[in-house]
């Protein structure tokens, strides 16, 4: 049995179509089918809600009289991007102040979603056109032209778990990892992931509607450090970081509910950023993919204090239980990333489908079939 987007659209404009999460179909896997579920399933929705560095804003101020045209920007006191034009500028997560490394751009964005004013400063050289050399001004969201989230890279496909062998903790984007194996950290959120219940992204791709932090967005190109070619164990899922999307959305429909800066100790500013795709069951293929559980989804344990070197794999049902073996070893789990939040996104979105407030849309581009990330080598200088 094959479905088209279009049959399924339909179903769901006349409040028809059956959604379920993909923890609720992962369950239903139990007992039924691809073949099955194909008949009985229209549309899995999918979440994660995790620290995504590689995100940021596009925002425009609009001109101030006599016009500036900003070379260097402070918002709140972060500099941010003084490259584009007269007055846009792009807050990107982490930019920060080296004197107060524990805010970053990331909290001007969650501070304009939440409503406050934040001090706007800017510098410029002076021009024939552009006169002004200097201005400061309190803006919200409400007072700028536009205001648009745009993360490179979000939903890494599978990620790495974290320890430390090393005799000092470290301080890490897998947050702190206790020395001596004491600990090991992991992210996503296993069978709810977004790109682990369409691991070839056949249905993921440029056009893709998604909810994103509250709001209705859209994948806008594959993602930064997008790899296709890591290895796959025996599900077909990846092991390790693969695929990535880079999203795009209305930074004025978002909430606070789902984008919160976060400050990792002597590391650096993040912001978490709440995603949840929905994945049209087309074919078989497709419901056999979005039944995947935890137990069969398989991640790396990287060693942080040799280097990231893999130390054993393990499952997503073994990391959330608690404990796992490292070394001979139990070592207690913990993620980085939050599994309610993840839970709240696919069912917030299973209800706007089921509503009939949100249809799905056909990629006008697919991702690309090979891609691999390449590394930086540095000179001798």
């Amino acid at each position: 049995m094959k479905k088209s987007y279009e049959e399924i659209n339909e179903k769901i404009r006349n409040g028809k179509a059956v959604v379920l999460t993909a923890e609720e179909v992962s369950e239903l896997a139990r007992t039924l089918s691809p073949k099955e579920i194909v008949r009985r399933v229209d549309v899995v929705t999918t979440g994660t809600f995790g620290a995504m560095c590689s995100s940021g804003a596009f925002l425009n101020f609009g001109h101030a009289e006599p016009p500036i045209r900003m070379e260097r920007i402070e918002l709140n006191g972060v500099p941010v991007s003084g490259g584009l034009a007269a007055v846009d500028t792009y807050v990107g997560a982490t930019d920060c102040n080296p004197a107060r490394p524990n805010y970053g751009g990331a909290h001007v964005i969650e501070e304009l979603v939440a409503g406050h004013a934040i001090e706007l400063e800017a510098w410029g050289k002076g021009t024939d056109d552009y006169p002004r050399r200097h201005i400061r001004s309190r803006i919200t969201l409400a007072d700028i032209n536009e205001a648009v989230l745009y993360n490179p890279r979000n939903c890494y496909q599978n990620y790495n778990a974290a320890t430390n062998s090393s005799g000092r903790t470290l301080h890490t984007y897998m947050g702190t990892l206790l020395p001596k194996l004491r600990n090991v950290s992991y992210s996503t959120s296993g069978e709810l992931s977004p790109l682990l219940n369409d691991p070839t992204c056949r249905t993921i791709g440029m056009g893709t509607s998604i909810f994103l932090c509250g709001a209705r967005g859209y994948v806008s190109w594959n993602g930064t450090q997008f790899n296709t070619e890591k290895p796959v164990n025996d599900y077909g899922i990846p092991i390790g970081g693969a695929r990535t999307i880079a999203a795009i959305g209305d930074l004025r429909e978002m909430t606070t509910d789902y984008l919160r800066a976060a400050y990792y100790e002597k590391y650096g500013v993040s912001l978490f950023v709440g995603v949840g795709v929905p994945i049209p069951i087309l074919d078989e293929d497709l419901a056999r993919d979005v039944s995947i559980r935890n137990e069969q989804i398989t991640t790396n344990v990287l060693d942080f204090g040799d280097g990231e070197q893999p130390v054993c794999q393990t499952d997503y049902a073994a990391l959330r239980s608690g404990t796992i073996e490292v070394r001979g070893q139990r070592v207690h789990t913990a993620p980085v990333a939050s599994l309610a939040k993840a839970r709240e996104i696919a069912a917030r979105l299973k209800g706007w489908i089921e509503r009939g407030e949100f249809l799905l849309t056909e990629p006008v581009r697919p991702m690309p079939e090979h891609s691999e990330i390449r590394g930086l080598k540095a000179s001798d200088e």
